[in-house]
């Protein structure tokens, strides 16, 4: 069936593995029947800081309050139109692909620029302006799925379970969490390359060999099997209920067995 997908990516350097594979996702996704929608962040030159030019037609101009002119700009049609060509790009999408470089343990500022600006009150959280009613799980993005490619310059080992970098997942969990699971997306595992920097010509074909293989499979592997909020493991819809993941605490606790 043809899905729409969406890449969102944030690599300067055209030669870098990061762009080689958004090229050749776009090339496999095409050929598998699907549309493919990209934002290269850096060739669009993304505005990353999230300020008061944001907001044009400011609801208080005494005082900034992003959330209050975020609602205000969402509500009356007084976003940017930059904004609103992402936010489009978000619900035309049937799966969305963030793809970077990690650096310094997260994604680069200009992508974090992109959330940022383009979760808009109304659109990622306070979904129907009803608080945090829909969150974790719920959300204008529920039914997307969603996924990370990530490269990573160390060796796999330093961010092995006990490896001195700390586990992938869980220094990813802000984002496969709280920027994807969040508005509603069913988060896949993350495909992630190592040692970037020193691949040989059997690594480069490994990562390759493995990216297509997560492509295929975009819209068939199984999501990771996050907490929601409204599915009855947080009865107050901020901590968990006694009877779940007892003795478990921490990241580990939100992901069901």
């Amino acid at each position: 069936m043809k899905k729409t997908v969406l890449i969102v990516y944030a690599q300067p350097e055209p030669s870098s593995l990061t762009r080689h594979l958004v090229h050749q996702g776009i090339e496999l996704l095409q050929k598998r029947g699907h549309d493919v929608l990209t934002s290269d962040l850096y060739a669009m030159n993304w505005k990353a800081v999230y300020d008061a030019d944001d907001f044009p037609e400011r609801a208080d101009v005494r005082r900034l309050s992003f959330i209050d002119e975020s609602r205000h700009a969402h509500k009356n049609g007084f976003q940017t139109p930059d904004v609103v060509a992402e936010q489009n790009k978000l619900l035309a999408a049937d799966a969305v692909i963030l793809k970077f470089p990690l650096w310094w343990f997260s994604m680069p500022a200009i992508m974090k620029g992109w959330v940022e600006r383009v979760y808009a009150y109304n659109f990622a959280y306070g979904y129907q302006d009803a608080g945090n009613a829909f969150r974790y799980g719920d959300g204008i993005l529920k039914g997307k799925r969603a996924m990370l490619s990530v490269m990573c310059g160390g060796p796999a080992e330093d961010y092995s379970l006990r490896g001195i970098n700390g586990p992938l997942d869980e220094l990813l969990f802000p984002i496969t969490h709280g920027i994807l699971f969040y508005p509603g997306m069913d988060v896949l595992p993350t495909f992630a390359i190592y040692g970037t920097g020193r691949l040989d010509a059997a690594g480069l074909e490994a990562a390759e060999k493995g990216w297509r293989a997560r492509l295929e499979r975009l819209f068939e592997d199984k999501p990771i099997a996050f907490r929601r909020q409204n599915g009855g493991d947080f009865p107050d819809r901020h901590i968990l209920a006694d009877n779940i993941a007892p003795g478990r605490i921490g990241i580990a606790a939100h992901i069901a067995e």
